[in-house]
């Protein structure tokens, strides 16, 4: 594919993410700005993940920025996170706490990890399993980091 034609379906994709009459259209919108892997499109996503009300589509966004790999998005993405936490466990929607951790671990922002530490604690195995592959993957020298930490308190 040509750059012009790239750079039309980006702005397609854009108009759609902002302006599309169904979930779906906006979902697909997120998912094709992701696989760009274009940087600018991160303030277009976090335009979108402020206003956007359907968890499908909230969902798909949160990947395309952990797809992106840009820092920028970190701190939004732990917004979402923090959200879900200040929910009674049982009530936490798993998918997302999912897509929070693995979009998080491609950015691989190291401010993260002070947030993705809460999930060490949950009652689910794959979570914790999963966070900590996130640790490993952000800042593999991370249990001599915390011992460290420790230490000099």
């Amino acid at each position: 594919m040509d750059y012009k034609t790239q750079n039309k379906e980006y702005e397609t994709a854009i108009q759609t993410l902002l302006r599309g009459q169904s979930w779906n259209e906006r979902a697909d919108a997120a998912r094709q700005l992701g696989k760009f892997q274009d940087a600018r499109a991160t303030n277009i996503l976090a335009r979108a993940l402020n206003s956007e009300k359907d968890e499908i589509v909230i969902n798909q966004i949160i990947e395309a920025m952990g797809k992106i790999k840009d820092a920028k998005a970190t701190m939004l993405i732990i917004d979402f996170l923090k959200k879900e936490l200040e929910l009674p466990e049982e009530k936490q929607n798993k998918n997302r706490l999912f897509l929070i951790i693995e979009s998080l671990m491609k950015i691989g922002d190291k401010r993260a990890l002070e947030h993705l530490g809460v999930l060490f604690n949950s009652c689910y195995t794959d979570i914790r399993e999963l966070t900590e592959q996130a640790f490993q993957c952000i800042d593999p020298n991370w249990k001599e980091n915390l011992k460290n930490i420790k230490n000099n308190k």
